[in-house]
């Protein structure tokens, strides 16, 4: 498996103080593992002991929204809210701890083997893929333009777009990016894009067509359970094991092993490597996947 941070539930001995002067909120290192462990039960990330000025940095935000001067004050709070306003602080709480880094085409390897196996499938027959860690949508409107190329617009492909952050989802529905966006040739925006005119004028929006193909929607892979329809024949799950441990990486693929049609094809980040899971995925090239 690949190496893990650190379980937020083992003690640390090491963690570096936050300087307290000029710090607007209090926060010091109990609070620290607190947060470690609230993300760690909710999303299963594991921080590891060096992100202390990270969580610093990113829940500030919310103690200013929510007008709570210390951070002991704002977590006993969130494990005490319940109800419709206790569920929307959590997922506040969890957006804001997510890291979301993407591109269209990231690692563009993929989406060359991804044709191939497009082609070798045909447009005749249903396919299902799921994009988990969806982020702000470049991943999930790469494998649409892919799948456009290769079997046409109109194939018979459904693409389900997950990921745990509810704000980067809403922008991904949106489907509207800035011209400059990276991964995108000319040739690609004129295909798959619509071009912003007048005060729109520097932003492009995926075609109709393409955003047809895709279904949003906010997934949490620690739920127990996993309804979501059909076994997929493609998998994504690209640059999300890495903040899991080895139990919570097990337990997540063995659930992706099971949402899955037999023979199909896992894609992971550059850095994952589940040589240790054969039970599960065999390598079949570069950072992809079989289901054994």
């Amino acid at each position: 498996m690949s190496a893990v941070l650190p379980s937020p539930l083992a003690p640390q001995t090491s963690v570096p103080p936050v300087a307290e002067r000029n710090q607007e909120f209090s926060f010091d290192k109990a609070d620290f593992e607190r947060v470690r462990q609230l993300i760690y039960q909710r999303a299963g990330i594991s921080l590891h002991a060096g992100k202390q000025a990270m969580v610093y940095s990113r829940l500030s935000r919310r103690l200013r929204e929510t007008g709570y001067r210390s951070f002991a004050d704002y977590l006993q709070w969130l494990e005490r809210a319940s109800g419709a306003q206790g569920e929307a602080e959590w997922q506040e709480f969890i957006n804001c701890l997510t890291t979301n880094l993407t591109a269209f085409f990231r690692e563009d390897h993929h989406f060359r083997l991804l044709a191939e196996e497009l082609k070798k499938h045909g447009a005749t027959r249903p396919l299902r893929i799921w994009c988990n860690a969806a982020s702000t949508g470049e991943e999930p409107y790469s494998i649409a333009m892919t799948v456009a190329d290769t079997l046409g617009p109109r194939a018979p492909v459904k693409i389900l777009a997950s990921d745990i952050d509810t704000k980067v989802l809403a922008t991904a529905s949106r489907g509207v990016y800035g011209d400059d966006a990276r991964g995108l040739s000319p040739e690609l925006l004129k295909r798959h894009f619509l071009r912003g005119t007048g005060r729109n004028t520097g932003a492009i929006r995926i075609k109709p067509e393409l955003a047809a193909m895709i279904d949003f929607r906010t997934f949490n892979l620690m739920n127990t359970s996993w309804s979501l329809g059909e076994a997929f024949d493609i998998v994504f799950c690209r640059n999300v094991m890495i903040y899991f441990d080895a139990e919570t990486q097990r337990r997540v693929l063995e659930r992706i092993h099971a949402a899955m049609k037999p023979h199909g094809l896992l894609f992971v980040g550059h850095s994952e490597n589940f040589t240790d899971a054969r039970d599960l995925f065999q390598l079949r090239g570069k950072t992809v996947y079989q289901r054994a």
